[in-house]
């Protein structure tokens, strides 16, 4: 067997691989699992062997039933971790629900929720690590030139070489064999000119490519098409890349109706109800539990010293811009002395109209915990771009490209631009920029985790205090 066959003839069995590590883990894990609870109250020791096999199909049969939900991209040449984790947990959880519903429907077990919810926060842990650990391993095999696909580039303009470069510059297992251009002065720009495009068919035939990448300009629709059949009846996989991307430099959406192609010009994943759902069941969990178990201290303790040491209410409210323009009330605690200018001017450094416990919970971020209230009551979010006021908003969507694309989701709480930087006073519009483009990056790259991860550097820049929260 020579080389290239040997390598095609592996790369099949990675998936295998992952199938076979997935079972032998959650295997391992609830065996193990059993000799840890195995007490009369929760596992009794007299369980029968019908049951025990019973146990051991469900386990098993539940597992290539999620398989058939969710499937896994960790062998794909191009896949992210971000993604890889996101997919994982979403297979746990699914998988939890079923082998609980498949054990208490034939009533095996009698573990309460607590210990049953920390059996599978550890069995998810160790699945999300080793699907992790894998795909870094593999990315590493690829770099040592294993396990790779051999693709060819059709065009040699801009969009070709940036393809090139997407290529070789990153471990997603891919050699590129070189280009194919009628312009022979080419020749000399190209990493690897391999010759004119009426070439292209003859070395696919004596050069195994396993993938087509083609930049050609859509006026070339003959060539195209013969390229695409080609491709087609030579089992050679045929990707265009359209011009289009000279003037989109963003990820973008491509939508069909029937078979005409629809192009968004963005990427939302929480334009997905799945998603938006998702994050509207975390937002209510969550608003409710600070609002039950913190909220009340913090508004006994802090709400006193507002009213002892300046007249007014506790609570301030304010008109803010919500999604699609919608206008809400957005609840804080006040931190600044009654005055004219509330709802036209930002607060800046050494502002006098501050309280001296106003400055305190503006930078502990305590003066936004009544902002949960606009969580539960659907205006708000608890991860999301910060609302502005009314008269900012009016004012920096004049001077600002984009600067509406951020209410096409909920204000959050706190955001991604608010954590990475971008808080606190705009002098200048730059600042406001800075600030929109991070927001409209959210929108795009939307995650559950990335929510996570901004409520953790929330947290941690709470605790040691921000310097631009005045």
């Amino acid at each position: 067997m020579n080389v290239k066959e040997r390598r095609e003839g592996y790369g099949y069995l990675i998936d295998w691989i992952i199938r076979f590590g997935d079972l032998f883990l959650i295997n391992v894990f609830f065996l193990i699992s059993y000799w840890i609870f195995l007490r009369e109250d929760l596992i009794p020791e007299s369980l029968h062997y019908r049951e025990k096999v019973i146990s051991f199909l469900l386990i098993n049969l539940c597992y290539f039933i999620t398989s058939s939900f969710i499937r896994f991209r960790i062998a794909s040449n191009v896949a992210y971790l971000d993604k890889i984790v996101q997919q994982s947990s979403g297979f746990i959880t699914l998988y939890a629900v079923l082998l609980t519903a498949g054990l208490s429907i034939f009533k095996i077990i009698n573990i309460p929720i607590l210990p049953w919810i920390i059996i599978f926060f550890i069995l998810g842990t160790l699945f999300i690590g080793w699907h992790v650990l894998f795909r870094i391993l593999l990315k590493s095999y690829r770099r040592k030139g294993y396990n790779y696909r051999q693709v060819i580039i059709v065009g040699g303009g801009v969009n070709a070489i940036k393809v090139y470069k997407s290529l070789i510059g990153s471990d997603f297992g891919y050699k590129v064999l070189g280009f194919f251009d009628d312009n022979i002065e080419k020749k000399e720009e190209l990493p690897n000119y391999l010759g004119k495009t009426s070439d292209v068919k003859s070395y696919a035939e004596s050069v195994r490519v396993d993938e087509i990448f083609c930049t050609l300009p859509g006026s070339q629709d003959d060539l195209i098409y013969d390229l695409i059949k080609f491709s087609e009846n030579n089992m050679i996989r045929f990707y265009m890349v359209p011009e289009f991307h000279k003037y989109i430099k963003r990820r973008f959406t491509l939508h069909f109706i029937e078979s005409t192609p629809v192009l968004s010009l963005r990427y939302e994943p929480l334009q997905h109800f799945s998603n938006r759902f998702f994050k509207r069941c975390f937002d209510l969990i969550f608003s409710i539990l600070v609002l039950s178990l913190i909220f009340p201290f913090i508004y006994l303790i802090f709400g006193a010293v507002i009213k002892w040491t300046s007249p007014g209410p506790v609570f301030f409210k304010q008109k803010r811009t919500g999604i699609k323009g919608k206008e809400f009330y957005c609840y804080k605690f006040r931190s600044m002395r009654l005055n004219s200018d509330a709802n036209k001017k930002q607060a800046v450094e050494g502002d006098p109209r501050v309280t001296k416990i106003g400055h305190f919970m503006r930078k502990t971020s305590i003066d936004e915990l009544p902002q949960f209230i606009n969580v539960l009551k659907n205006d708000m979010s608890v991860v999301g771009p910060r609302p502005h006021m009314l008269q900012h908003t009016d004012l920096y969507s004049s001077l600002i490209d984009k600067f509406m694309v951020r209410h096409l989701v909920k204000p959050g709480i706190t955001g991604w631009a608010q954590v990475t930087g971008c808080r606190g006073e705009t002098k200048m519009v730059e600042e406001m920029e800075e600030r929109v483009k991070k927001d409209v990056w959210y929108l795009e790259n939307w995650t559950f985790f990335l929510d996570l991860k901004i409520i953790y550097l929330t947290v941690a820049n709470a605790i040691k205090g921000d310097d631009k929260a005045f």
